[in-house]
């Protein structure tokens, strides 16, 4: 099986006040190094992973690098990367590239590099058309900016994008995120990713949140009912413009959805390179589903050469990932696949829970197929955690063996 790859380039022209992510504004003298730590890891990938128990087939037919910024690196390391990618592993010739960028920092030799490179789909972090929005969590761009961007993009022949919309920002109403929706949808790209804000402590907008204070503008976050009626009118709003949503926070016309990310969601094998990257690979071992990997999550400790930790996927633990994962896609989970995988007595498990959330009206159902309704989809989380086997009882511990 073809495996997905994905890139971290954590640096950032400014940390957004909204960002949980392991990324933050870093001095360009440390930008080679990195890429030097990066481009050693995919050169030893094979080894690296044979030696920890994995099983590793170097075909690739998605390459995905996110951030931070990607577009922070200069054309020369961007392209180093790449080179080591083709050099090292062998990527199908229909294979989805995308690179994340933020508007505005796009310059012409950039977009020249993507193409050389191969690069065929971008992810644009737009978060807002409303000007006003989108500078009070620290984005750098503006509406006028992003419509450049893609105008340029499609000149250079990369059409297939992505715009990505936070719903729930300070300051936001629902007619600024119709505004906001509606240009989206207008400018004609095939795919779209609602988010409604993340409220935690790894923000400072989250901690502030949290601490009940106002900088940040924490004060003009919209209430929870109103976030999740601005998700509400996305769906709404993007399914009539024949952008169908395929998975909790993602929508896209017919046969534009992201193969990439669609690989997190189906457990299939992917490998992560870079601060806070995760890999998944079947395990050598008959006994174990898989290993998981996981790089530091501070760029100090990936660029001194801290090993990826290794995490046993059980059968048990896969079990529990095919159904929260399975779940966030609007095709569900379908349980005679389950049951034939991991046996009649896992479905027999997870029946209970199962009529319960049916019941509940978080959870719908047609033939063999399980799937979130729009509360459930909502309530995702409190979804989710009813699959944790220990909430289960012992005998959903008790799986056979294939």
């Amino acid at each position: 099986m073809s495996l997905g790859l994905y890139l971290s380039v954590p640096f950032c022209r400014t940390k957004c006040s909204y960002c949980n992510f392991a990324s933050d504004v870093f001095s360009r003298a440390i930008f080679q190094r990195y890429v030097e730590r990066v481009c050693s890891d995919i050169e030893n990938a094979g080894e690296t992973f044979a030696q920890m128990g994995a099983k590793f087939e170097p075909t690739l037919d998605s390459v995905y690098l996110g951030g931070g910024t990607p577009t922070l690196l200069d054309v020369a390391g961007l392209e180093r990367l790449f080179v080591t990618i083709s050099q090292n592993l062998f990527v199908r010739s229909a294979a989805e590239i995308t690179v994340e960028c933020a508007p505005g920092t796009l310059s012409d030799a950039m977009v020249e590099c993507f193409v050389r490179c191969g690069v065929n789909r971008i992810s644009l972090g737009v978060q807002s058309f409303v000007d006003r929005e989108a500078a009070t969590v620290g984005r750098l761009h503006t509406r006028a900016k992003v419509l450049e961007d893609i105008s340029r993009l499609r000149a250079a022949g990369i059409s297939n994008l992505n715009l990505d919309l936070i719903a729930g920002l300070p300051h936001q109403e629902a007619a600024s995120w119709d505004f906001s929706l509606n240009e989206a949808i207008a400018s004609g790209v095939p795919h779209v990713s609602i988010y409604m804000l993340e409220v935690d402590e790894d923000s400072r907008l989250g901690r502030e949140l949290i601490a009940g204070g106002t900088r940040y503008h924490a004060h003009a976050v919209p209430d929870d009912e109103l976030t999740a009626d601005l998700y509400l009118a996305a769906c709404e709003g993007l399914q009539k413009a024949a952008i169908e949503q395929y998975e909790i926070s993602n929508f896209a016309r017919p046969g534009q959805e992201s193969s990439h990310n669609l690989k997190y969601w189906t457990r299939q094998p992917y490998l992560g390179f870079g601060v806070d990257a995760h890999s998944m690979l079947p395990a050598a071992d008959p006994e174990l589903d898989a290993f998981r990997f996981a790089t530091p999550e501070t760029l100090e400790e990936y660029v001194a050469g801290a090993a990826p930790r290794k995490t046993e996927v059980s059968r048990r633990s896969a079990l529990e990932e095919t159904f929260f994962l399975g779940l966030r896609l609007n095709r569900g989970v379908n349980l005679a696949e389950v049951e034939e995988k991991f046996g009649e007595e896992a479905v027999a498990a997870v029946s209970p829970v199962i009529t319960e959330l049916l019941d509940a009206g978080l959870l719908g159902r047609t033939d063999d197929s399980i799937r979130l309704t729009s509360r459930g989809r909502l309530l995702s989380n409190e979804v989710f955690e009813r699959f944790i086997f220990s909430d289960l009882g012992e005998q959903s511990c008790a799986l056979p063996a294939v």
